[in-house]
């Protein structure tokens, strides 16, 4: 099946963004989107694959926002697959040390997605080559990028011409009249709403009548207080400057309005840059950091155990966690251990050793609700 075909990628529009600074990012240098980019991977992971790789920039790609906006998966599908897709080398979690403009330091959390398949070498490199990254000329790079993509698929989309209707069928023998030519009207068209910039010239009058400027005064001079207006300033700081300290007699406001837009346009507005100070690849399933366990295909070694231990029980048609916690009214408790151990026997697995509790844990037991587990610990 075409995973670019599948009724999971036709929703992106409406996908949320995640908080700024966080979400997706795509890797730098993949190959021109084909139908078959995802044709490696199973149904499941084939089809989020295909909508990720249509998200924007930003969007949040966690499991719970795909399973609110994909209505064939649920939150432990979604999950399972972005850990699958991770092992297949198009996702990786990364977290990013950043200094902000205001020169303070915070952690965010990047998930990278690729629609070409890297290996670890390659993802451990870019990881490695995101430190001293300005952020604020990335952005501003990918936002004029986006920009120049739509306008150039909106002059792709074609127009449909008209099609006329089709004339009635005349008798045998009967002649067709010309008909009365109609004329040819075009709808009127909407009057245009004016601008900011071209209200605040207007309304200059109000505060100083001296300063009442024409029509055409307001439209020569719209593009200077455009200007103004797009580098910060309100439009009562574009009045206090034009209407403040006039001279008198005043003889020309036109003139006047035009060398002040001039000579005290304000400054453009200065973005102190944020860049990266450290970046760490840490796993999909645990979000442990490399440097802290071994990665290997964007996860660690237990991740890696446990979703192979998903992916032989559900081929054996062994039904794990059948109500998510998220689902009950009162949160179940699990110990995670057992639950691994759990997974881990379904799948053949060898069982690790689960640590016997402490004094101050079999203590605790020994009330009526924990009876069952001081008898268990012995």
């Amino acid at each position: 099946m075409d995973s670019t075909q599948l009724s999971a990628a036709l929703r992106a529009p409406a996908h949320p963004s995640a908080k700024p600074g966080y979400g997706k990012r795509s890797a730098p240098g993949q190959r021109p989107r084909t139908a078959t980019d995802f044709a490696h991977l199973r149904p499941r992971e084939a089809a989020l694959a295909a909508y990720i790789d249509r998200l924007p920039e930003g969007a949040a790609i966690g499991y719970k926002p795909l399973a609110a906006n994909v209505a064939d998966y649920g939150q432990q599908a979604c999950a399972k697959a972005l850990k699958f897709l991770s092992h297949e080398g198009h996702l990786r979690l990364v977290k990013e040390h950043l200094c902000t403009a205001d020169n303070s330091f915070r952690w965010v959390t990047r998930t990278y997605f690729s629609r070409t398949s890297r290996d670890d070498d390659w993802w451990k490199a870019y990881v490695d080559s995101l430190r001293g990254i300005d952020l604020t000329e990335l952005e501003r790079r990918q936002r004029a990028e986006a920009e120049t993509e739509r306008a150039q698929g909106a002059a792709r989309v074609p127009v449909p011409e008209p099609v006329p209707e089709p004339e009635p069928e005349l008798e045998p023998g009967a002649v067709r009249e010309p008909g009365p030519a109609s004329p040819v009207t075009s709808p009127p068209a909407a009057p245009q709403e004016p601008s900011a910039a071209y209200r605040a010239l207007a309304r200059l009058g109000r505060t100083d009548p001296r300063m009442t400027l024409s029509a055409t005064e307001c439209a020569a001079l719209e593009p200077l207080a455009a200007q103004w207006l797009a580098r910060g300033a309100t439009a009562d700081h574009l009045t206090r400057s034009l209407t403040t300290g006039l001279p008198h007699p005043l003889h020309s406001p036109g003139a006047i309005a035009r060398k002040r837009l001039e000579s005290k346009m304000p400054p453009e507005p200065y973005q102190a840059p944020e860049y990266i100070t450290r970046a760490v690849m840490v796993c999909m399933g645990c979000e442990e950091p490399d440097n802290v366990v071994t990665l290997v295909k964007g996860m660690c070694l237990d991740c890696n155990e446990e979703m192979e231990a998903y992916d032989v029980a559900e081929e054996r048609g062994l039904v794990i966690d059948a109500i998510p916690d998220t689902f009950r009214a009162v949160p179940a408790k699990q110990e995670v251990a057992r639950r691994a151990d759990a997974l881990r026997a379904a799948a053949g697995f060898k069982a690790r050793p689960i640590p016997r509790p402490a004094h101050g844990e079999l203590v605790q037991a020994c009330s009526p609700d924990g009876a069952d587990l001081l008898r268990a610990a012995e």
